[in-house]
C-alpha cells in the first residue's frame, strides 16, 4: 500500500518512508487513497469480539503493514504495545444503550498512550533495520507529549523533542514530559498550540536547516497526529469499542472529544474499512471553526479560546487537512515563499463533498461552562467522574441524541480526571483520586527548555514569529548534536 501527500497527490511512498518523514513535502500530510482503504468483512468484525486490544490492533492494521513487516514481527509489537496489564481498556455501560469506552490506563493516563506506543515500537523497528538515528519533534496542547515522551523514553536511535504551550497544560500533563530526562527534551513556548504545531511543521519541513546542522536532511520525523504511525492506530479504537458494546446491526454512534482531529479522523478510516458505525460525533469546546465549517461551508480561522478541556484548543486541526482530503476537496496552509511561515492558514481551494461530511458527522461546540455542568450532571445521575474532554464527548451524545439514550452509543474518554483536578472539583466538590505515576512525578525535578520569544499577534490571533524560529533552530542545534 502506497500513501500521497495531501499537496501533491502524485508522489506516493510506502508506510516506512512516510512513517521516517513523518511530514510529506510541500508541507503535506501523508494520506490513504479512500479507493484503497482495506475492507474488512463484517463476519470478520464480527469475530473480534473474544480477542484483545492487541489481536485486534493486527487485524485492523495488518491490511496496511503486512507488505512491510512480517506477521510475526507485527504481532509481536501490538501484543508488546497493547498488553493488557499495561494498557487495559475498559468499556462501561452506563445508561440506556450508552458506554464510555476508558482510553485512559495507560502509562500516560491519556487516550495518547494508544497511538503513541505503536508509533514508538514501529519506529524504533525501522531505524533498527536501517541502522540510523532520527529525532521525533512534537507539539502538544496537554497529553501528547507525555504519551509520546513516556513511549520514547530510553530509545537510543531515537530524540524526543516536545513543544508545549507555556501556561495551557495543566502540572501534571507538563511533569509526565519534564521530568523523564535523558532523551527527551521538553520545551515550554511562549504562544498557544497553534504557534507550537507551527513550529514543529516548521522544523519539520526544513530539509536545508537538519542537513547543515546534523548532515541529514532527514533527521527530523513527527510524532503528532501529522503522522501516519499516530494516525492509523486510532482506526482501532472503534472496532475495539463495537466489540465490547451490545450488539449494533443498525451501527454504532461514536462520540469523539476533538482537538487536533485525529481520533476523530480514525474513526472515519474504521468506518470506510467497513465497521458499522452510524455516525460520527465530533465534540469541540469553544472553538467552533469546524462545526461552523459544516454548517455555512466557509472555514475561518479565529483566535483560540481557553476551556477546561486545554488538550481541544485548536483553532486550526491539521487532521482537518486529511478530513477535506477524504471527502474529495484540498485545503492547505498559504506560506511565505522565502520562509516557509504560514501566513493564511486553512484555505480551502477544492470543496470537499459537504452532504457526505454531513451524512457522516455531526459536529458540535461546547461552551466552557458546559463543561462544568455536564461533569456534575454525569456524576449525580450515575457515579461517574468524567475529565473535560470526556465532558464535551458526553454533551456532544446528548445533544445529537437529543438525551434520550436510545442508540448504541460509545464516548471516547480520552484523560483520567486526576489529570484535572481543580476542574474536577469546580465542578462536584471532590477532588479526584490521583494516579501512581502522577504521584511519583509530583516531586521529581524538571528540566525545561525554552523559547522565550514572542509570537506575531494579530486580529486573526497568534502565529509563529521569525524570532521564534530563530531561537528553536540554534538551541536545537546546540542541544542536539
Amino acid at each position: 500500500m502506497l500513501y500521497y501527500s495531501t499537496n501533491d497527490h502524485l508522489e506516493r511512498v510506502d508506510f516506512e518512508t512516510a512513517l521516517l518523514k513523518g511530514m510529506a513535502p510541500n508541507y503535506g500530510l501523508y494520506m490513504i487513497p479512500r479507493d484503497e482503504i482495506p475492507r474488512i468483512p463484517i463476519e470478520q468484525i464480527e469475530a473480534m469480539r473474544n480477542k484483545t486490544y492487541g489481536e485486534i490492533a493486527f487485524d485492523v492494521l495488518s491490511p496496511y503493514l503486512l507488505s512491510e513487516v512480517p506477521a510475526s514481527d507485527l504481532k509481536r509489537l501490538l501484543d508488546d504495545a497493547y498488553h493488557p496489564e499495561k494498557i487495559p481498556t475498559p468499556v462501561d455501560h452506563v445508561t440506556g444503550k450508552t458506554y464510555i469506552m476508558w482510553l485512559t490506563k495507560g502509562p500516560t493516563y491519556s487516550f495518547k498512550d494508544y497511538a503513541a506506543r505503536f508509533f514508538g515500537r514501529i519506529l524504533d523497528y525501522f531505524l533498527k533495520k536501517r541502522g540510523v538515528n532520527r529525532v521525533v519533534i512534537v507539539a502538544t496542547s496537554g497529553d501528547t507529549g507525555g504519551a509520546v515522551a513516556d513511549a520514547l523514553y530510553g530509545l537510543e536511535s531515537i530524540k524526543n523533542v516536545v513543544f508545549f504551550p507555556k501556561g495551557s497544560i495543566s502540572e501534571g500533563q507538563r511533569r509526565q514530559m519534564t521530568t523523564l530526562g535523558g532523551n527527551v527534551y521538553a520545551f515550554q513556548v511562549n504562544g498557544d498550540f497553534d504557534v507550537c504545531q507551527a513550529l514543529a511543521k516548521q522544523i519539520l519541513g526544513d530539509k536545508a536547516y537538519a542537513e547543515r546542522v546534523f548532515g541529514d536532511p532527514e533527521r527530523f520525523t513527527s510524532a503528532n497526529s501529522i503522522s501516519l504511525g499516530r494516525l492509523l492506530p486510532q482506526a482501532v479504537y472503534p472496532f475495539y469499542a463495537y466489540t465490547r458494546v451490545e450488539y449494533a446491526p443498525e451501527g454504532l454512534v461514536c462520540s469523539i472529544p476533538s482537538g487536533n482531529f485525529g481520533d476523530m479522523m480514525g474513526t472515519v478510516i474504521a468506518k470506510q474499512m467497513g465497521l458499522p458505525i452510524k455516525k460520527i460525533i465530533c465534540g469541540v469546546n469553544e472553538n467552533t471553526e469546524f462545526p461552523d465549517f459544516l454548517e455555512t461551508g466557509v472555514y475561518t480561522v479565529r483566535p483560540s479560546r481557553k476551556s477546561p478541556s486545554s488538550a481541544m484548543i485548536v483553532s486550526h486541526p491539521s487532521n482537518l487537512a486529511r478530513l477535506i482530503d477524504f471527502y474529495g476537496g484540498h485545503m492547505y496552509d498559504r506560506r511565505d515563499e522565502k520562509t516557509g511561515q504560514v501566513v493564511e492558514p486553512g484555505i480551502i481551494d477544492i470543496m470537499p463533498d459537504m452532504d457526505e461530511m454531513r451524512r457522516d458527522i455531526f459536529s458540535v461546540g461546547i461552551t466552557n461552562p458546559e463543561h462544568y455542568e455536564t461533569i456534575r450532571d454525569v456524576y449525580e445521575r450515575y457515579g461517574v467522574i468524567l475529565d473535560p474532554h470526556g465532558a464535551v464527548g458526553w454533551k456532544a451524545l446528548e445533544i445529537f441524541l437529543r438525551g434520550r439514550h436510545d442508540t448504541p452509543s460509545v464516548v471516547y474518554e480520552t484523560a483520567d480526571p486526576a489529570k484535572f483536578p481543580e476542574d474536577v472539583k469546580k465542578a462536584i466538590g471532590i477532588t479526584p483520586p490521583i494516579t501512581e505515576g502522577m504521584k511519583r512525578q509530583a516531586s521529581m525535578k524538571e528540566r525545561i527548555f525554552t523559547i522565550d520569544g514572542e509570537p506575531d499577534v494579530n486580529r486573526k490571533g497568534m502565529f509563529l514569529s521569525e524570532r521564534q524560529i530563530r531561537e528553536a533552530k540554534d538551541k536545537l542545534g546546540e542541544i542536539l548534536r
